[in-house]
């Protein structure tokens, strides 16, 4: 199965490996799930795993480690969508790429997709994933 997973859920699984989006990042470490990115995404999941309070929490094998995994195996997308109103102008390419490949996003900020903005898009939950998903083989 491909997803588009936000950035929120990446730093959340890293930060807590026990929680639910641990439990995704397990999921995509293991093949089970693969990642949906652009260059946009990948450039704002290494943004955010080089600030200074990352660089100090995770040691630079783990942060480093996983941005290899995503470069190397994740599937690379080009937008085929065009999205110009969401509350987080920062949240348009997951959106975008989620659109374009008709994959669901699993973000931990729903608030920032709203109904009538998001056109078909399967906006869900991680734990509405694990629910639904994490049993994948």
């Amino acid at each position: 199965m491909i997803i588009v997973l936000d950035t929120n859920v990446l730093v959340s699984g890293m930060i807590n490996p026990h929680g639910t989006p641990g439990r995704i990042i397990d999921l995509l470490s293991a093949g089970a799930i693969e990642v949906a990115i652009d260059d946009r995404i990948f450039a704002e999941y290494s943004n955010v795993l080089e600030r200074p309070r990352f660089k100090l929490n995770f040691p630079d094998f783990e942060r480093i480690s996983i941005l290899e995994f995503i470069r190397f195996n994740g599937i690379h997308a080009k937008t085929s969508v065009v999205v110009t109103d969401l509350p987080d102008k920062g949240d348009i390419p997951f959106l975008e790429i989620a659109l374009s490949l008709e994959v669901p996003l699993v973000t931990g900020n729903l608030k920032h997709f709203p109904k009538n903005k998001i056109h078909n898009c399967r906006i869900i939950s991680p734990a509405d994933f694990i629910n639904h998903f994490g049993g994948l083989k």
